[in-house]
């Protein structure tokens, strides 16, 4: 009797497994999405342009490696974005907030830098952050849909219509969201950890709120959510930092209490996103670990051909003397222009905050074929439910 029951169950197990690998190979032999269009929501990590638009336009060295010039991103190039877009075969997105010289036909892009999942009240002239919170950013989508209309059925012919997206693809587009480090960021200062954690399922809530909203009232179906990352391994946590206490840095030199909060921060996201999961039937929603990308490449950035991750290749900053990239200082009576390094292929650090375009292609390289996606399927397989 037992060894029949044995018999049984490994039978059950086998056809189980029989039937996820079948179901794999299926999902995998899918045609790849073809996605019309990108519409993306964030932070400075993935801005192409929209904070330079709204105010002072970021400055050179910025965006020099890659475009030759200031391309609105915090980056010497590419971001994570951008290398979406061409894994996708699309164009780089266009800030929502550029007024000149903008194609919108495969998309848009409303991350601004500094911006943040909750409101803050507090402007950008004091701490950097962006008056455009997530929920502003979905009420510019919902402008931005709403124009597209009228101006698609005002165009007369196709060439005026060649900038503007087609109103039928919104719901066949890519959905992607990559903010909440600022949401930390804004808690470390105002906040002790007990309370900041506290305030987690709130700032969680109001992001599942946008894709609710985009899902029920804009018809979008695809959605891409990064996770936050290693914010403790931001160089910037240890410019003006001395004398630290006993386990106040783990092993790679990151801020411990930071990570975990950033961990905690994912987790309570992840579990959001398997909600949504059964809240919204017709959606496929990817999480993307986005931290185990980061961090991995910050534990072994000399096995990967990089300096020390917690160094910086644009800027100046000797021992309390920071200059930050693009600007210009006194050192002792001399004039320091935060200047780029010599070579930016070999920092994960562009300036302290933000990551070179080389450390954005490595974990774009190790997202993107979705090993570290929930559920593990690259993004040109982002459109099916699985």
């Amino acid at each position: 009797m037992k060894m029949a029951l044995g018999k049984h169950h490994l039978s059950g197990f086998f056809l189980l497994l029989c039937f996820l690998w079948a179901r794999s190979v299926e999902l995998k032999a899918s045609p790849s999405c073809a996605f019309p269009a990108i519409y993306n929501f964030g932070d400075s990590n993935s801005d192409t342009g929209g904070i330079s638009a709204a105010f002072e336009p970021i400055s050179a060295p910025y965006g020099e490696g890659f475009f030759h010039k200031p391309a609105g991103r915090d980056s010497d190039g590419r971001l994570i974005i951008d290398f979406i877009a061409e894994s996708l075969k699309l164009p780089y997105l266009s800030a929502y907030l550029n007024s000149l010289g903008t194609n919108y036909r495969h998309g848009a892009n409303f991350a601004t830098g500094g911006s943040t999942i909750r409101r803050q009240n507090e402007t950008i002239y004091e701490y950097g952050i962006s008056p455009f919170a997530l929920d502003m950013q979905i009420i510019q989508f919902d402008q931005f849909k709403a124009r597209t209309n009228e101006l698609y059925k005002q165009a007369k012919t196709p060439m005026e219509r060649s900038k503007l997206p087609v109103p039928e693809e919104f719901s066949k587009a890519l959905y992607t969201f990559d903010i909440g480090q600022n949401d930390l960021s804004v808690g470390f200062r105002k906040m002790n950890l007990d309370q900041l954690r506290a305030a987690m399922p709130d700032i969680i809530n109001q992001l599942a709120s946008a894709v609710r909203h985009l899902y029920h009232q804009q018809g979008g179906r695809a959605f891409w959510i990064h996770n936050t990352g290693p914010i403790g391994c931001l160089p910037v946590n240890l410019f003006y930092k001395h004398n630290l206490p006993v386990g106040y840095l783990d092993q790679y030199g990151c801020v411990k209490d930071q990570n975990e909060m950033a961990i905690e921060f994912n987790k309570q996201l992840k579990n959001q996103v398997i909600k949504l999961r059964t809240e919204l039937p017709q959606a496929s929603i990817t999480y993307v670990d986005v931290y185990a990308a980061k961090y991995g490449l910050i534990s072994h950035a000399k096995n990967q051909g990089f300096v020390d991750p917690l160094t910086i290749c644009c800027g100046y900053h000797v021992n309390d003397t920071h200059i930050w990239c693009g600007q210009k200082g006194s050192v002792n009576g001399k004039e320091v222009f935060g200047a780029s390094c010599e070579n930016p292929l070999k920092y994960i650090s562009w300036d302290g905050v933000h990551y070179a375009e080389a450390a954005n292609h490595w974990v774009a390289h190790r997202i993107l074929n979705g090993s570290l996606a929930d559920p593990p399927f690259p993004i040109t397989q982002a459109c099916y439910r699985h």
